[in-house]
């Protein structure tokens, strides 16, 4: 499993990093078809009360997965997009067992 971080607009964390790859190895332990994870931190000024933004990109057979959340700060941000990817993983999850 690999996980590529991007900052854009920020400073490199290393404990986002950290608290990023521990929520991604769960996905990954749960779901063993996924490959890797593709990380984006992003600032964005506009928003007066939000604009920290973070962008995932599950890569696994198919079609790629892609979540993102504008939250307070990133660690919400990152909390909400995995389980907006979770709910993705899960409706993939019950295709493949069909077939």
């Amino acid at each position: 499993m690999t996980v590529n971080f991007q900052y854009v607009n920020v400073d490199v964390s290393e404990t986002l990093s950290t608290f990023t790859q521990e929520k991604l190895d769960k996905l990954f332990n749960r779901y063993e078809f996924l490959i890797s994870a593709a990380v984006k931190f992003k600032h964005d000024n506009n928003f007066h009360d939000k604009g920290k933004i973070c962008d995932i990109e599950l890569s696994l057979p198919g079609p790629r997965l892609f979540a993102t959340s504008n939250e307070v700060n990133y660690e919400v941000a990152v909390r909400e997009t995995i389980s907006d990817l979770e709910r993705q993983l899960k409706k993939r999850k019950q295709v493949y067992k069909t077939h």
